[in-house]
């Protein structure tokens, strides 16, 4: 039985990681792809390359975290980590999958912190509210940090280039820029979110670091290259209409935003990060031509995310209970 177990969870795990680069291949280039500077294929491509290498170079700080920084498993048995972490990544993809259909870029982060901390309660475990107070604390920063970055950057790009920038090198430096920018944050979100597919297996025991971020990476990879331009239509399109200049603003806003936290074991949300910075690029043209309905509807999958993450999680391990004796 621990045996079937163990295969359910790496299983359940590389489905976080396909929903995970479902969902979030978007925060990356779809602002690319929304301003017309690269095809869907050209960033479909990107999107591979540079977030397999994040997962694989800067992945392990927040697996870690991920993995036993919000409920410590040393105490718990081997059978109790193992339906910890399936109840855990089921909660996840199954939150994840329903709102890559609605088409919300919604946080994985949210999702898989929110399924450990339902998981813990269902086993009766400690879990780390002071711990879970500071990450709390980061994902409402996370939006608004990369708004005002966005917005400053922008200022000061359309300042440097209608003074520095002659008028017909503008649309070959935006191309570059963008292209740059958008595997930069195509690197941080990788390096970010392959803990949200197997940090709790790490957690539990099942896997090494290593192993973790390289069967998480490869999951992200296969979910990019067959669901990943559901969501890129949203951050694409739908919040505001992407000048070229406002393309790379907010990516690179929102890549320098994550990756501040990466560095610091902090797993936050890409999605929340590129929306931020969205808006605050969009608020330089006036908030008018924002669209405020999608951005409602965005928002409420953001705050509902952990909270049915972890009653799903809950729930789950309920049902393993029921079935297994732990």
């Amino acid at each position: 039985m621990y045996s079937l177990l163990i295969l359910l969870t790496i299983l359940a795990g590389i489905a976080v990681g396909w929903s995970i680069g479902a969902n979030d291949a978007a925060n990356s280039l779809g602002t690319a792809v929304g301003s017309r500077v690269v095809t869907l294929r050209q960033a479909l491509i990107l999107i591979v390359i540079f977030g397999f290498l994040g997962a694989w170079l800067q992945g392990g700080n927040v697996v870690k975290t991920i993995g036993k920084g919000i409920v410590p498993l040393d105490g718990a048995g081997d059978m109790a980590r193992a339906c910890f972490a399936l109840a855990t990544t089921l909660a996840a993809v199954a939150w994840v999958v329903l709102a890559t259909y609605w088409k919300m870029p919604i946080s994985t982060s949210h999702s898989i912190v929110g399924g450990a901390a339902g998981a813990g309660l269902a086993l009766h475990l400690p879990v780390r509210w002071e711990k879970l107070g500071d990450i709390f604390i980061c994902w409402l920063v996370t939006p608004v940090g990369a708004a005002i970055l966005g917005y400053i950057i922008l200022r000061f790009l359309l300042w440097f280039f209608a003074r520095f920038v002659p008028r017909r090198w503008n649309r070959p430096l935006l191309r570059l820029l963008i292209i740059a920018s958008g595997c930069y944050v195509a690197f941080s979100w990788g390096a970010n979110d392959v803990a949200n597919a197997t940090g709790v297996i790490n957690g539990a025991g099942i896997l090494e670091v290593n192993a973790s971020v390289a069967i998480g990476g490869l999951a992200i990879v296969l979910g990019i290259v067959t669901w990943g331009s559901k969501v890129i239509e949203t951050i694409g399109t739908q919040i505001t209409r992407l000048l070229p200049i406002m393309a790379f603003a907010a990516q690179l806003a929102s890549a320098v935003n994550v990756h501040l936290y990466t560095l610091a074991g902090i797993p936050v949300s890409t999605s929340h990060s590129i929306v931020g910075a969205i808006f605050g690029c969009g608020l330089v043209r006036g908030a008018r031509l924002l669209n405020l309905r999608i951005i409602r509807e965005i928002a409420v999958c953001w705050v509902a995310t952990p909270f049915i993450s972890g009653i799903l999680s809950y729930a789950c391990l309920r049902g393993i209970q029921f079935w297994i004796k732990i």
